[in-house]
């Protein structure tokens, strides 16, 4: 049985913790949709302030909605296009503070004011992106994206 706990400690620690918790989600597990809805379900309960946490992955050169928690979502997204999509395309985080200062920004859910988007990477591909929103402006900070780049490094080990 699993439960909601607090986490203590800043915010690194928390994050450390966080990263604990998900290599002992998925460490025995081989099925990626099972690791990736496992990951966005402890996002979701460790993130404070957001609106949605998941996944996109790669397929024939665009993006394809994977495991998430939140409202529904563009289905498919193409390289280059939004905030995911050029994530993507440049294999870079971007870390968006007003999601309606950035050009050609997708808005799947009108309430998002702020999103950061982490590529995930795999033998020097892309494989994917972890998305995440929220309905605070500059709600993700320097440490959120480290934390975060940290994650979507050890979850990219097991997919």
């Amino acid at each position: 049985m699993f439960n909601v706990e607090k986490h203590p400690g800043n915010k690194q620690e928390q994050y450390t913790l966080l990263h604990k918790q998900l290599v002992a989600l998925i460490e025995d597990e081989k099925n990626q949709i099972a690791n990736l809805s496992n990951a966005s379900a402890l996002l979701n309960q460790f993130l404070p302030d957001i609106n949605w946490v998941g996944f996109y992955l790669v397929e024939d050169d665009q993006l394809i909605l994977g495991p998430f928690q939140g409202l529904p979502a563009c289905v498919r997204i193409p390289f280059g296009k939004g905030v995911c999509g050029t994530s993507a395309a440049n294999k870079t985080t971007l870390r968006i503070a007003d999601v309606h200062q950035f050009p050609g920004h997708i808005a799947c859910d009108a309430a998002s004011q702020s999103e950061i988007v982490i590529p995930l990477i795999k033998n020097e591909e892309i494989i994917g992106v972890l998305d995440i929103d929220s309905p605070m402006t500059n709600r993700f900070d320097a440490e959120d994206q480290q934390g975060l780049e940290e994650f979507a490094a050890i979850l990219s080990r097991y997919l």
